[in-house]
């Protein structure tokens, strides 16, 4: 069956696909897939596959899927069809960089009928659908921000050329790198905003960056002067993304929330505030925690 082009949805999702041209030269056509998206902070992406169509996935990232839906676990995200061993793990080298698992899930339906397969993000945030097609077919993201697209995406790294983003830009020189001309799903911590860059220049965290397309220029800068970078709480270095284009900002980092709890965890010597009663760490041992 010749792999269809395009996106479809059904229902309602809080984000909507990008807006702006592009065009792309020889990609090949990813699978055509519908979604819907369930929830509002724990959300859950529901992918209604067509008979033989696919989508491929993290690892561990599936939730539900209903029968005739089959499962394989390859080296390599299944985008160039004749690659070779050698090729596949090179690949799988590559994935390793950026901190993800060498093997990607391929969810195919078998069936005559449509079915459905569904995938949440490992932690608190929001699911973002982006049309690749839209943004002329190259999308740069942080190293675990992907999480499931339509068959025929390639999803690689990218090196940050400036040396200066790459020792102090919080993602290092390594992105991931996602081309195609179908849909890919992002996740990321908390709010999700998405911003169009217009000739303008914004400083943010260097951790609140989901992703931007490849027509932005990203950087850091000092994040002031030196009683700023000590006290500020802002840390060192600031991102900084200018030029034409689309960026999607996470108000919550996962990094973020996971030191605020490793601080303020008893179990390890953190403060506990507001919880428990007046008897304090005794009560606590009472409940048995």
């Amino acid at each position: 069956m010749k792999p269809k082009r395009g996106l479809r949805q059904w229902g309602k999702s809080n984000f909507a696909c990008c807006e702006s041209g592009g065009k792309l030269d020889d990609m090949k056509h990813s699978d055509e897939i519908d979604y819907r998206i369930h929830g509002d902070d724990l959300q859950t992406v529901e992918v209604e596959l067509d008979p033989q169509e696919t989508v491929i996935a993290e690892a561990g990232a599936m939730n539900w899927m209903e029968e005739d839906i089959a499962f394989e676990t390859r080296m390599g995200d299944g985008s160039e069809a004749n690659q070779g061993m050698l090729g596949k793990l090179f690949g799988a080298g590559k994935r390793m960089l950026t901190g993800e698992s060498l093997f990607m899930t391929h969810f195919t339906n078998r069936g005559v009928m449509k079915r459905k397969v569904a995938f949440a993000a490992p932690y608190p945030g929001k699911i973002v659908p982006v049309d690749l097609a839209a943004l002329g077919g190259d999308l740069l993201c942080q190293k675990d921000a992907f999480l499931c697209a339509a068959m025929g995406t390639s999803v690689s790294m990218a090196f940050n050329k400036k040396l200066g983003a790459g020792f102090f830009g919080g993602e290092g020189f390594i992105l991931q790198k996602l081309q195609g001309d179908g849909l890919a799903f992002l996740h990321a911590g908390g709010t999700v905003v998405k911003r169009e860059l217009n000739g303008e220049t914004l400083r943010v965290d260097t951790g609140c960056i989901v992703a931007f397309d490849a027509t932005v220029s990203y950087d850091i800068e000092a994040a002031g002067g030196l009683k700023s970078m000590l006290f500020g709480g802002e840390g060192l270095f600031l991102a900084t993304l200018r030029g034409q284009g689309t960026v999607w900002l996470q108000s919550l980092p996962f990094s973020r929330l996971a030191d605020r709890i490793l601080m303020n965890a008893p179990s390890i010597g953190g403060k506990s505030k507001g919880e428990g009663s007046v008897l304090g760490g005794l009560g606590r041992m009472m409940d048995g925690v």
